[in-house]
């Protein structure tokens, strides 16, 4: 599809009133829960530009979450690497180690303008779970959180995590018992208690509004990004990477760098290789189809179902992306790319060591293709979203990779 994009008005134009960004997106809802979406929808519009609102999330992430997280520059690491040199956005260092809390408040905050009692969410890493439940625990709100038991077993800390804060960790048991499954259970939870509840999902994925409206969220990590990046160097980055499973972190940081000469890359888990059942590039391998109330680009099986996805990096392994991601690939804005599980975990040791920085597994496919990009020489200045710190994944890396003798010896 040929880009006639005129990114200065994009984010005005994009989604449409329906909730399209092309032919991907929309709203593919059981008749009972239609009314539902549509009071979100109908309340995210009336308090979005609300200067109350805006008001008080600057000041929970100011004051609570701790924003504006600060850009580094990896100076050890560029060197061992050549002459590019790679940056990160610390949303490590973001309240919970991650980027997700960055639109679990703001729905926290639309949920008590709605008068909900409870946050329903699905994890799959639990980093989602643990922003969901520090929301709900900050609202005064119930919370129920669903989740893999695959995911429970490999991210121990962070269901820890969730139970302190006060939620219910639910554990889903069919199929893979992995993301996928636990977003199947979270919606068949909110289609019985949609009246007292918000369904507060996890990414930019889902019926509209929630692409919409988990990007506007997330959307000042790239704000902060861009501004701290120029103020640093004087320059705008050469690129900008960001891991993509659903597409949160990697959404909010490209909308702000959408309409600059900056080369944007989106990093797919590739995991074990590119067979189906291998790996989670649902972009990169996948067709249109619909799943989870949305259309979008996903992995099928032969009938045509979510096909079975995996990733060493638990909140990497969804059949599907974003809409606006499956658009922004199609009209060519945004490069989309492969990391490997091996790739991934090279990185983690290598930005471990170098930095003293230890990277989510999500995050260290998004640092494996810096790292390659600088090699290659392609860029001067690579940009990457850390979107979180990877305390949640050291007992499973140390259990299946050791201390990462095999990737330091370099």
């Amino acid at each position: 599809m040929k880009n006639t994009i005129d990114f200065r008005t994009y984010l005005k134009n994009y989604p449409s009133a329906e909730g399209y960004f092309g032919p991907y997106g929309g709203s593919y809802l059981p008749v009972e829960l239609q009314p539902a979406m549509a009071e979100i929808t109908e309340a995210y519009q009336t308090i979005c530009h609300s200067a109350q609102f805006i008001s008080e999330l600057r000041r929970i992430r100011r004051e609570f979450q701790g924003r504006p997280t600060p850009v580094y520059h990896c100076e050890r690491l560029s060197r061992q690497l050549g002459t590019g040199q790679i940056y990160l956005k610390r949303e490590d260092l973001n309240h919970t180690g991650a980027h997700k809390l960055n639109h679990c408040m703001g729905e926290g905050l639309l949920a008590r303008f709605m008068g909900k009692k409870k946050l329903i969410a699905e994890t799959g890493a639990g980093q989602h779970g643990v922003a969901i439940a520090t929301a709900a625990a900050y609202f005064g709100m119930e919370c129920d959180v669903y989740m893999g038991e695959v995911d429970i077993a490999k991210q121990a800390p962070n269901v820890a995590r969730m139970k302190i804060l006060g939620a219910r960790v639910v554990p889903v048991t069919h199929g893979l018992k992995t993301l996928k499954e636990a977003v199947d259970a979270a919606f068949d939870a909110y289609r019985k208690e949609y009246k007292d509840a918000i369904y507060c999902i996890g990414s930019v994925v889902g019926p509209h509004p929630f692409p919409m409206m988990v990007r506007d969220f997330q959307m000042v990590v790239g704000l902060e990004a861009r501004e701290q990046f120029v103020s640093m160097t004087g320059i705008m980055p050469d690129a900008v990477v960001a891991a993509v499973g659903g597409g949160s972190n990697s959404m909010g940081m490209f909308s702000a760098f959408l309409n600059d000469p900056v080369e944007l890359y989106g990093v797919e888990p590739l995991g074990r290789g590119s067979a189906l059942g291998d790996h989670a590039a649902s972009l990169s391998y996948g067709d249109e189809g619909i799943m989870h109330g949305f259309n979008s680009i996903m992995l099928k099986d032969e009938a045509g179902e979510p096909a079975p996805v995996y990733s060493v990096a638990s909140g990497l392994d969804y059949p599907s992306s974003g809409p606006e991601h499956a658009f922004l690939r199609d009209i060519g804005r945004v490069n989309y790319t492969t990391a490997s599980d091996e790739e991934a975990i090279e990185a983690f040791f290598k930005l471990s060591r170098s930095e003293g920085i230890i990277p989510a597994l999500e995050s260290s496919h998004a640092v494996a293709l810096a790292m390659k990009l600088a090699r290659e020489k392609k860029h001067r200045a690579i940009l990457v979203n850390l979107s979180g710190r990877g305390d949640k994944d050291m007992d499973f890396v140390i259990e299946n990779h050791g201390f990462g003798e095999k990737y330091i010896k370099d």
